[in-house]
């Protein structure tokens, strides 16, 4: 008798910062750790609870400027992602208000590469 077996769903979270603003590297570290809080957050709590027992797996990425980030978000809310956009308080290297990165995850993997799978990495 063939035996199947149910194969876990794996879960990421992406990262996806702006290249157009040429973030020193702290200031993206700190924009990208900004963003995976913003959009955990609005995860429901059995995808974070799954990504967390596999091992949190982040994917940083890149996108050339504002619309694209846009775009991204606009596709991964028609997924009901859980998707965050990062606006900076300005006190540093961008002006406030300025978006700098979107969150999207955790959630399946499956899910997030609909809206990321052309994306490259930062």
């Amino acid at each position: 008798m063939l035996k199947l077996t149910k194969t876990k769903e794996e879960y990421k979270q992406c990262i996806v910062m702006r290249t157009d603003l040429k973030l020193s590297k702290g200031k993206a570290a700190a924009q990208a750790a900004h963003a995976s809080i913003l959009s955990y957050e609005l995860a429901t709590v059995r995808d974070r609870k799954n990504w967390k027992e596999q091992g949190q797996r982040k994917v940083v990425l890149k996108v050339k400027n504002l619309d694209e980030i846009y775009n991204l978000k606009y596709e991964s809310e028609k997924l009901n992602l859980p998707v965050a956009i990062v606006e900076d308080a300005g006190l540093t290297e961008v002006a406030p208000g300025t978006v700098t990165a979107i969150g999207i995850g955790p959630a399946r993997t499956e899910q997030i590469d609909k809206v990321t799978k052309d994306l490259v990495l930062l």
